[in-house]
């Protein structure tokens, strides 16, 4: 891994509206300036949901530029190298990813999908809420390991074990 620049890490979900740009915003915060992250889907949505940025806003997380973008934009000549690409939804899992320059490593990081909620917005806010702790503790674990000490094999091993966390 490169030590001369932060380390790109982009999130991947269908619809990129809610739990990968959680998941980006999360990360760029909490691991500045050692990672940036990203978040891109597979079919966008076009938007980000509401509720994912009321909640960002309420954690004092910023919710400036956020939009909803496909993958092709980090599989296209000029995107940012990336090292790290987690799955963070069943269904983009599943499907054939675009080749990543530079290899990146890749895990699932599967949450359900706290847009597929249906009832009040109480109960739409609680999915958000859990699905926001999920991955906070997901992307706290992968910000404490010793990425130095660990080679290729062993990190994806510790990145496996995250997800299923």
């Amino acid at each position: 891994m490169n030590n001369n620049r932060p380390l790109n890490v982009l999130f991947l979900c269908t619809g990129n509206s809610a739990r990968s740009i959680l998941s980006e915003v999360m990360m760029t915060a909490m691991g500045a300036p050692r990672f940036k992250a990203y978040s891109a889907g597979s079919h966008p949505n076009g938007t980000v949901n509401p509720f994912a940025i009321e909640l960002l806003q309420k954690n004092r997380m910023p919710v400036e530029g956020l939009r909803s973008k496909s993958w092709d934009e980090f599989a296209a000549p000029g995107a940012p190298e990336l090292d790290f690409v987690f799955t963070v939804c069943d269904s983009a899992a599943g499907e054939v990813c675009p080749l990543w320059p530079g290899q990146p490593i890749t895990a699932h990081w599967g949450v359900e999908d706290p847009a597929s909620v249906q009832g009040s917005d109480d109960d739409k806010r609680k999915a958000f809420f859990n699905a926001y702790n999920r991955l906070q503790n997901r992307i706290q674990l992968f910000l404490s390991l010793p990425l130095s000490k660990l080679d290729r094999v062993a990190l994806t091993q510790r990145l496996k074990d995250i997800g299923q966390s």
